[in-house]
């Protein structure tokens, strides 16, 4: 169902190398590949002498030491984080060592419980609940720096601290995982919500910026125009699930398999996720009826009536 969505899965910046890709814009990739992570996380600077970085990424001393050698001569005055997963947030802490810039995001991870997967560990380990920035961020604000604003836009739903930030006065906008250019990004509750994520797509329709800076991979083109099939996408897979449940009462794992068909089997946690994602959505809205809270281990119907 995915190949209703045109990925650009081109990306061939090398790890630690610090690449210009507009006026005032580097970006430079750390070497944590993974099929969550696509070729591994990229961490942005914005502006030239007085400089704020964007998403410094892992705690991996190799990409901290090549944002700082990339920075080495010029004054770090801010450090933003899109959000709170450890692909993105822990090096935050390093950098501000380093350098004594001030932390921004919308606030700490708020994950209330782990979500049990069947893995070792559970997904909560992919939050970063020691990161707390200094300044807290709320939807509208605006932050200046040197020779550049930054004004930050609330997007949860991939979890639900996530922020983007759009450069004033250009058509860029860094959009961490919400949006990416070679995959649809993970759902996953209790931190994140399939209803919070829809409304911050629809949120970016309406914005005017059209190149999009994520996370992972490429930049998105045509961004206003992208997103829509990124929203088509999700109203396909919720009636996919939703002409599923007409058969009758069933669980997430059948969802799954009859769903997402080629699935890269290390993602099929993730995918019964999404769809546990969709089922609290539509639970909600009196679509589909479970016993209790919706759960990964839940059986689902259509409602009736």
């Amino acid at each position: 169902m995915s190949d209703d969505i045109p990925f650009d899965k081109r990306f061939d910046l090398a790890p630690g190398k610090a690449e210009a890709v507009a006026p005032g814009i580097r970006r430079i990739l750390c070497n944590n590949p993974g099929p969550f992570t696509f070729k591994g996380t990229v961490s942005y600077i914005v502006g030239h002498g007085s400089v704020a970085i964007v998403d410094p990424g892992p705690l991996d001393e190799a990409h901290i030491a090549a944002l700082l050698d990339t920075v080495r001569g010029e004054t770090v005055t801010h450090i933003f984080v899109t959000h709170t997963h450890r692909d993105h947030s822990p090096a935050a802490a390093r950098i501000k060592a380093a350098t004594g810039a001030p932390t921004y995001a919308e606030g700490p991870h708020r994950r209330a419980r782990p979500i049990d997967i069947g893995e070792t560990r559970p997904l909560d380990s992919g939050g970063d609940t020691d990161f707390r920035p200094d300044r807290i961020l709320k939807d509208g604000d605006v932050v200046e720096g040197a020779g550049w604003a930054l004004e930050a836009m609330t997007t949860p739903g991939h979890c639900a601290n996530h922020m983007a930030f759009a450069l004033k006065a250009t058509d860029f906008l860094f959009v961490g995982d919400h949006v990416m250019a070679w995959s649809t990004p993970v759902v996953a509750p209790p931190d994140g919500a399939m209803s919070d994520y829809m409304a911050s797509l629809d949120k970016l329709a309406r914005r005017p910026e059209t190149t999009y800076y994520p996370g992972h991979g490429a930049a998105v083109r045509d961004a206003p125009n992208y997103v829509q099939h990124f929203i088509r996408h999700r109203r396909a897979r919720e009636r996919a699930i939703l002409d599923r449940l007409k058969a009758g009462e069933t669980d997430i794992p059948a969802l799954v398999r009859d769903i997402y068909i080629g699935l890269d089997p290390r993602l099929t946690k993730a995918a019964g996720l999404s769809v546990l994602a969709h089922l609290e959505d539509l639970v909600a809205r009196g679509q589909v009826r479970t016993e209790g809270t919706p759960a990964v281990g839940g059986r689902y119907r259509l409602a009736v009536g």
